[in-house]
């Protein structure tokens, strides 16, 4: 079976990293425990193990995906509480840094609020895999039922070749073959359209956190140019504070440009290098199918043209002229033609 590898597999250094050297890891990393906790490898192995054969996979991924939940709660939480702490330890400095860190730690809380949104969000997506592990456990008994009376006619067979159960038997299988391709086929469809709906759900959702990231980012580096940050010899005073107002609208406008922010408004969008159907398209062709338009009008006005020029050329050299007057008529008229054709 066919895997493909990771994007992070490639150990060329991304035009990111290029730009910017990324930092050593980090620190605070958990080494003792691993990259999961001990309560959500024990969730998730027990998943695995318990309930039906064909829904446990995806029960290992629904488990997992409660313990991502869990710790982005934690995230939120703790980024609110990181604003509030800045907020405090600003208040004590000069007045350019105490509004300045006044305004970020808002910027900053309003991350956790839309991490916390993003939560809800993302539990719909988790939601929607949960129908599909339903919809797998209720298939197992069917498929359970056809291997069992197969199993039975096979042993029979084997041990009494002549019993008047194995007809029986047999219609049995019949009637849970055909209840079987009901369920497989129920199964089919309802796993198709619950996995498309859940990954939008997830896709969505992370295009809105990521964009409203984004402009939180941008209205916070606003904000950092409020800072005079050149250096002063000891004794010399800063000039006075004087963003209170810049820093007022600032957070205004942030608050304006996120809560007008839509789906249809994000900025950024993928780049295929293949047009699987017309949905995949995701740049603007306006302008090279104007080109192709117009290409191809030049080259059916042009060659009309040609054909018309030669054909009057050579009416004109055949028609033979019968006096003198219908001779210069029939040059004035040539020329007329000619004229005509070239303006064409």
């Amino acid at each position: 079976m066919h895997r493909t590898y990771s994007l992070r597999n490639q150990r060329a250094p991304t035009a990111a990293e290029l730009q910017a050297p990324p930092p050593p890891p980090s620190s605070t990393k958990s080494k003792f425990f691993g990259k999961a906790s001990i309560a959500s490898s024990f969730r998730k192995n027990a998943a695995g193990n318990f309930g039906p054969e064909l829904a446990r996979k995806l029960s290992q991924l629904v488990k997992t995906e409660k313990g991502v939940l869990r710790a982005m709660e934690v995230v939120a939480s703790e980024r609110r509480e990181a604003a509030r702490q800045l907020s405090l330890w600003g208040g004590d400095n000069d007045d350019d840094v105490s509004d300045v860190t006044d305004k970020l730690g808002v910027l900053i809380y309003e991350l956790g609020e839309l991490q916390d949104q993003f939560i809800d969000k993302y539990d719909q997506y988790r939601v929607t895999l949960k129908s599909i592990r339903n919809i797998e456990a209720s298939v197992q008994p069917s498929r359970d039922r056809k291997e069992k009376i197969t199993d039975e006619i096979a042993h029979l067979k084997y041990k009494d070749p002549q019993s008047t159960k194995i007809p029986v038997l047999e219609q049995e299988l019949v009637r849970a073959e055909a209840e079987s391709l009901v369920a497989e086929a129920q199964l089919s469809n309802i796993t198709r359209e619950k996995l498309k709906a859940a990954y939008s759900y997830m896709f969505d959702s992370l295009r809105e956190l990521s964009e409203k990231f984004a402009l939180i980012a941008g209205y916070g580096k606003a904000l950092l140019e409020l800072l005079d940050d050149s250096p002063v010899t000891p004794g010399e005073a800063r000039p006075a504070y004087d963003g209170y107002e810049a820093s007022r609208q600032i957070i205004m406008d942030a608050e304006s440009a996120l809560e007008s922010w839509t789906l249809d408004m994000a900025a950024v969008k993928p780049t295929l290098s293949f047009h699987q159907t017309v949905d995949d398209v995701y740049e603007d062709e306006d302008g090279e199918e104007e080109e192709e338009e117009e290409e191809d009008g030049e080259s059916q006005n042009g060659v009309p043209g040609q054909v018309i020029e030669e054909e009057e050329v050579e009416w004109t050299t055949e028609a033979p002229a019968e006096d003198g007057s219908h001779g210069a008529e029939h040059q004035d008229n040539q020329n007329g033609r000619t004229s005509g054709s070239e303006n064409i």
